[in-house]
């Protein structure tokens, strides 16, 4: 029997959203009913890897820009606009060069140096609670967005200052759980899920009150896709952050720079899967 090849779907626009700091087994305990119905209706990983260090703002980089660490230069983890921006070309270069409409709405105004300025059409900042950012994205962004970043601030924040699955912590999670639902609400609102796919995931994990570290706690992250066209299940390939941004590139036909070294992962689309030929950027 030969192996039945699902079509490659069609996908007007990409909706990334980074949830700082989510560790995988946070889901579950707090629990998330939004992003655990995405889970067992689409695809996804528990045991996807970001890239060391496992800093917001690095990590953040390699999952936009596609490359590791030391290619995008990004060592810095505060707003320092001095510093520049990431090097290479990133997920938003690809989309605006092709004419596509780039958003970011993002809890902390660090993540602006990952692309420069010609290459977003629309950025928010919102320093407050990720309800609140769900709700002004859902009143300020452009509905006719090809490619939009969110990112919700608090549990990494939380973390922080009461420890990694403390119940403040938790707490937390619920509420970007329920910021979630307003932004899936909003994509039906305004008739944008179905053409949509859907990637959610963090820039890294943590333990006790801290991360950075190569401890396994910092470095996984969750996974999930969830759209039409999507093949859903548990995914078997081993998933770095750096494959966020060919993932997204390749459903939005744009072509992969040589230089990346994140690959897409067909598997959730029922493709066959690619091989990756550059170890995991922590391994080399």
């Amino acid at each position: 029997p030969t192996q039945t090849v699902t079509p490659a779907p069609q996908f007007r626009r990409v909706l990334l959203l980074s949830i700082d700091g989510l560790r995988p087994d946070s889901i579950p305990l707090a629990p998330m009913p939004n992003l655990l119905t995405l889970m067992q209706s689409g695809a996804y990983s528990v045991n996807a890897r970001t890239t060391f260090p496992s800093a917001t703002l690095p990590s953040h980089a390699s999952m936009l820009t596609g490359l590791c660490p030391q290619k995008h230069a990004v060592t810095w983890n505060d707003y320092l606009p001095e510093y520049g921006y990431a090097q290479g070309t990133d997920l938003f270069d690809l989309a605006h060069a092709a004419g596509l409409k780039t958003a970011m709405v993002v809890g902390k105004k660090k993540l602006i140096q990952i692309t420069e300025p010609p290459s977003l059409d629309y950025f928010l900042f919102v320093n407050d609670r990720d309800l609140i950012l769900a709700q002004r994205l859902s009143v300020e962004a452009p509905i006719d967005f090809n490619l939009l970043f969110v990112h919700f601030a608090l549990t990494d924040m939380m973390g922080h200052e009461y420890g990694w699955n403390s119940p403040n912590q938790l707490s937390v999670i619920r509420r970007a759980d329920e910021a979630l639902g307003l932004t899936l609400a909003w994509l039906e609102a305004n008739a944008l899920r179905q053409e949509t796919l859907l990637l959610i995931t963090s820039d890294h994990g943590g333990h006790e009150f801290t991360h950075g570290s190569s401890d396994p706690q910092d470095m996984t992250i969750p996974w999930v896709l969830s759209g039409a066209g999507v093949r859903p299940g548990l995914l078997n390939t081993p998933i770095q952050t750096t494959d966020t941004a060919a993932t997204l590139a390749w459903a939005l036909r744009l072509p992969l720079p040589p230089e990346w070294d994140g690959i897409p992962i067909l598997e959730a689309f029922g493709q066959p899967q690619p091989l990756r030929l550059q170890p995991f950027c922590e391994d080399r």
